[in-house]
């Protein structure tokens, strides 16, 4: 457990079948508070059934875990792709992403790579400041939401 700036202490650890309803409420939360202008192809539903029955289950899924229980965020895996990394609103800021980043180095000390949409500019200056590099810029075409994205590269 380390400390965590303004109380509690946060423990990253992976996530189990119990967690998947949390790890989706903060998806749900987060996707909402930082992509308010991006369109959602799945219901709320659906998304939650998507982290019980694929995300926990298939992917090497973390979640942060506030001293009372809670779900404070979710990162997943996906051999070498960083493909979640979501916090609560409340949480950002605040060195818990870091924290899953620095664990998805260690995990994946190859390289890592993630897409994230070219709207979210606060994603990709943390991205940018944990140095992962933009390689490929796409007009959203191949993704469900159809929103223009970046693909971030990082290499040791």
């Amino acid at each position: 457990m380390s400390p965590e700036p303004g109380g509690g202490a946060v423990v990253l650890r992976r996530a189990s079948a119990a967690d998947a309803s949390a790890a989706a409420e903060v998806w749900l939360r987060s996707f909402a508070a930082a992509l308010p202008t991006v369109v959602r192809p799945r219901t709320d539903d659906e998304v939650r059934a998507f982290f019980r029955h694929v995300v926990v289950e298939r992917h090497e899924a973390w979640v942060a875990e506030e001293a009372g229980g809670a779900v404070a965020g979710v990162m997943v895996l996906d051999g070498e792709e960083l493909s979640q990394l979501y916090l609560a609103p409340e949480r950002r800021g605040r060195g818990l992403g870091d924290r899953f980043v620095a664990l998805a180095k260690e995990r994946v000390p190859g390289g890592l790579s993630l897409w994230t949409f070219q709207v979210n500019g606060p994603a990709r200056r943390f991205y940018e400041r944990h140095g992962f590099s933009a390689a490929e810029w796409t007009d959203g075409a191949r993704n469900e939401e159809r929103e223009p994205d970046v693909r971030y590269v990082w290499r040791p």
